[in-house]
């Protein structure tokens, strides 16, 4: 049981550090590229282990609130509970559709982060950037959560998808993430 929960707690912090560093790193070599209304976070990639350890659940969580402190974002504290109840939200979808394949692929889970960031983070770039926190606009949020949905396409079905194939074709889904026997 001990084993369990230390490995549980390691891969956690594991993917929470390494989260918030590609975030920040990524910020910073490429400014504004990762924390802007339209944005191709490759730190998104990490959402991916969400499929082999639930332990990724509460470390992309935590690395998103990190990287979103950090982020030089212009919705600030509203973006980081925000941004990380999606990445949360998606985070527990991936995990629960972990089993669902397509073509020995998990597409419907990879769908996930485009799904509740685009709706999410869509509202929020609205309401606050779009709108000036004077309401909703519906034209503005298909377009804003249109935008961050297609960034979270791009990066889970042209990085995500075959990053899970590598991971299962060489048993690093067992090798990494399966506690091991005492």
């Amino acid at each position: 049981m001990k084993n369990k929960t230390t490995l549980y707690i390691v891969q956690g912090a594991v993917i929470a550090a390494l989260y918030a560093t590609m975030t920040i790193l990524q910020n910073v070599l490429l400014l504004g590229s990762a924390s802007m209304a339209v944005q191709f976070r490759i730190s998104e990639v990490l959402t991916i282990l969400a499929l082999y350890t639930p332990a990724a659940i509460p470390g992309l969580t935590i690395g998103c609130v990190i990287a979103n402190i950090s982020s030089v974002a212009q919705l600030g504290p509203l973006d980081m509970i925000l941004g990380s109840i999606a990445t949360l939200l998606a985070a527990i979808s991936m995990y629960l559709l972990r089993n669902v394949r397509l073509f020995k692929l998990p597409v419907l889970a990879a769908l996930m982060p485009a799904l509740f960031n685009g709706i999410i983070i869509g509202a929020e770039i609205d309401i606050v950037v779009m709108n000036n926190g004077q309401g909703f606009n519906f034209a503005d949020f298909l377009v804003q959560g249109g935008l961050v949905a297609l960034g979270e396409l791009a990066v889970l079905f042209v990085l995500g998808l075959p990053l899970s194939r590598v991971i299962e074709l060489n048993g690093l889904d067992k090798k990494l993430f399966a506690p091991k026997g005492k």
